[in-house]
């Protein structure tokens, strides 16, 4: 479901040769560069292939973004006799990013730009951004081929992943919010018009009054010395110094993977084939937080100030850490949250293709095993019961069986419906109602269910290429758990969706046809509806305590739509000449966008006393629907070789170039990402106090390569 992408990397299929490129752009990063080298399989059996590239921008598209991006492959393979290959490559992607964040249309027009970024701030006369994205998790793959008969081959692999991603961010303590698009801040929240006004001309002329202002953060912190009593829990054990009250925090995600697979395939007959195989995957996913940059301070504390506020009586409710109370923090030093959530899945699969003269089908059956658990690292002072160490392992037992059938009208016209069913575990992320403080899951986790079929019709003639599909694909019992200040308890929750259901349906159709010499129009239409077919079941529970706030509580999401264009079209000209150059130019068009939906504006509560089908009702109820949009997009290319003009190279040489411009038109009005903020006013049913959050699409852009192949 969803598609496959599959990689052959394995460096004796990679072609033999060296090619060296150059990219530029004006996208995330505006630099690429690009060296590759493929020995091919030599005549001691070896083969090995490598390439680097280094992909940079001091700031891309988006204002206060950077991008500074490395990648490496290497892969070497033995060939051991002609039953045996043994291969094995590794890889990796260190990359660090300036994020982009989303705002809301007031904020945009107060920017006077689409594209404004909440996340940037000047410092010393430069910009720093507060999220700085980073990500570097190399794979190392070894693989076993076996061709046991000239019938029979067994595949088997190994691979290891480990590593991290992050990303940064502001926090802080008894202290503003520092995020200068917080809706207090915005002219829209003042109740005086005058003084609104002022505030919207203070933002639209002083760049550090709707940017961070990095200056005041700084001066906060020289400016609070304090005295932290009792550290590490010791008595008159007291530091005295600059306490940081703003901080750059690193949010950190550490992955260690493990998967094992084994793949037989044989043919049984001129007409049966069959595959087998079984596959293992482990993985452990490290959460936590560490201390980025104190901003000027001398030290942070280890202390969580919602519970402080909240249990004023309870000495130990604002620890974050009861086995290191107090703690005091330097750069570097891990903080707030602090476990793991492991995960282990084991299948068995098979398969069998029947192909004759009119009729192929297939059928497939897999059965999986699946665990997962939490281990806490830090002991919390609200839930010293339930933080530290192992939690309950929970398992899960699936099944899928899936088939299809094509029937050949002829050597060109073909018609197949396939179909599928299956059960997936639920994902680790959604059982947990709040996993950076406790062990506590969602009631009666079950595995969800999904049935899916499509049937359609392909044409391969050697002037015209149709290909139609019909699909329709059922979800049931998906969770989802959301956290977020809600206002209508005044607190932070955990707001643990269950009963999710979704129905994606529709049509697709694609279609090329050569209507000259080298000319082609080519066109694709994705018609469908994605939406939830089910209300669902919302518990709402205490961040800071095991308080529930609400169960069995309902939100009327059924016919919401699924926040992905419900309809899409493309059609393009595609010109190919035989001097080794070609032009294709494409014009696109979206519809029937919707933005994601906040689930507790469609609660009983949010509409309460509000007359049901007014304006107000309706503005509250109904999803935000975005405008139709349009991109025309282009792409050209031209490979010379070289050896025509210079005889004196030995090896035939190519010059490859390549450019592609999107959005020619300049269209900047493509919400391309957006939400509905998680908060809602209850008292005054005021939408706009919480408005909605926005993307939006890059204006006029390109990719320009050049490149040697040889």
């Amino acid at each position: 479901l969803g598609g496959l992408t599959s990689f052959d990397t394995r460096a004796s299929h990679q072609r033999k040769q060296t090619s060296v490129n150059y990219a530029l752009s004006n996208r995330n990063y505006v630099h690429r560069f690009m060296i590759t080298h493929s020995t091919g399989l030599n005549q001691k059996g070896w083969a090995f292939s490598f390439s680097a590239s280094r992909r940079w921008a001091e700031e891309g598209f988006t204002d206060g973004t950077f991008y500074n991006g490395w990648s490496f492959f290497a892969g070497v393979d033995k060939r051991i006799n002609d039953k045996h290959l043994l291969s094995f490559v590794a890889f990796a992607t260190p990359t660090e990013n300036g994020r982009q964040g989303a705002s809301t249309q007031e904020m945009l027009e107060i920017a006077g730009t689409n594209y404004y970024n909440p996340y940037w701030g000047y410092q010393n006369g430069k910009k720093r951004n507060a999220s700085v994205a980073k990500s570097f998790q190399p794979v190392g793959i070894l693989t076993h081929d076996w061709k046991i008969n000239d019938k029979t081959s067994l595949v088997t692999a190994g691979s290891f992943s480990y590593g991290k991603r992050s990303t940064t961010g502001l926090d802080w303590y008894n202290a503003a919010d520092p995020r200068p698009d917080y809706y207090r801040y915005l002219p829209s929240y003042q109740l005086d018009p005058t003084f609104a006004n002022e505030v919207r001309d203070a933002m639209k002329n002083d760049i550090n009054k709707r940017q961070i202002n990095w200056d005041a953060l700084y001066n906060t912190n020289y400016g609070a010395y304090e005295t932290v009593y009792n550290v590490n829990g010791i008595a008159g054990n007291n530091v005295s110094g600059k306490r940081s009250h703003y901080i750059v925090e690193d949010r950190i995600i550490n992955t260690t993977k493990y998967n094992f697979n084994t793949t037989l395939n044989t043919s049984v007959s001129e007409h049966v084939a069959v595959s087998a195989g079984l596959t293992y995957q482990s993985q452990k996913n490290h959460y936590y937080k560490k201390v980025d940059d104190l901003l000027g301070g001398d030290f942070y504390v280890d202390v969580n100030q919602f519970a402080e506020r909240d249990f004023p009586t309870n000495p130990n409710a604002g620890q974050n850490d009861l086995n290191n109370p107090t703690r005091i923090l330097e750069a570097g030093d891990k903080f707030g949250y602090n476990y793991d959530l492991n995960i282990r899945k084991s299948s068995v699969w098979l398969q069998g293709v029947f192909k004759f003269r009119k009729l192929d089908f297939f059928v497939a059956t897999e059965h999986s095993y699946t665990s997962f658990f939490r281990k806490g690292h830090v002991k919390t002072g609200l839930f010293p019961n339930n933080s530290y160490g192992k939690s309950t392992t929970y398992n899960f037992y699936n099944s899928a069986i899936k088939g299809g059938v094509t029937y050949k009208i002829d050597g060109r016209n073909y018609l197949f419906v396939n179909g599928a069913y299956m059960s997936r575990a639920p994902f680790f992320e959604n059982a947990f109602l709040a996993p950076r403080t406790r062990d506590f899951v969602q009631q009666d986790l079950k595995s969800e269910e999904i049935g899916s079929v499509e049937g359609g019709y392909v044409m391969n003639a050697p002037k015209l290429k149709l290909r139609a599909t019909g699909y329709y694909t059922q979800f049931k019992n998906q969770l989802n758990v959301l956290t977020f200040y809600n206002d209508e308890y005044r607190n932070f929750v955990n707001y643990a969706l269950s009963n999710i259901g979704k129905v994606h349906t529709g049509l697709e159709f694609g279609a090329e046809a050569k209507v000259y010499k080298g000319l082609s129009i080519n066109a694709a239409a994705a018609i469908g509806k994605y939406y939830y077919n089910t209300r669902q079941n919302a518990t709402v529970t205490a961040d800071n305590s095991t308080t529930v706030l609400s169960t069995d509580n309902i939100v009327y999401s059924k016919n919401f739509y699924v926040p992905t264009p419900q309809q899409a079209y493309t059609i393009g000209l595609d010109y190919r000449s035989p001097r080794f150059w070609f032009v294709n130019v494409n014009f696109n068009f979206f519809d029937k966008m919707y933005l994601d939906f906040n689930p507790i504006r469609r609660t009983e509560s949010a509409v309460s006393g509000v007359e049901e089908g007014s304006a107000l009702w309706h503005s509250i109820i109904d999803q935000t629907q975005l405008e139709s949009q349009y991109t025309l997009d282009a792409f050209a290319g031209y490979s010379w070789m070289m050896n025509r003009k210079f005889k004196s190279l030995k090896k035939r040489t190519y010059l490859v170039f390549n450019v592609g411009v999107n959005n020619i038109l300049d269209n900047r009005n493509i919400v391309s990402g957006g939400f509905e903020q998680l908060r809602f006013d209850f008292a005054e049913k005021n939408i706009d106090k919480f408005a909605n959050r926005n993307f939006y699409a890059y204006g006029i852009n390109f990719f320009a390569s050049v490149g040697v192949r040889f």
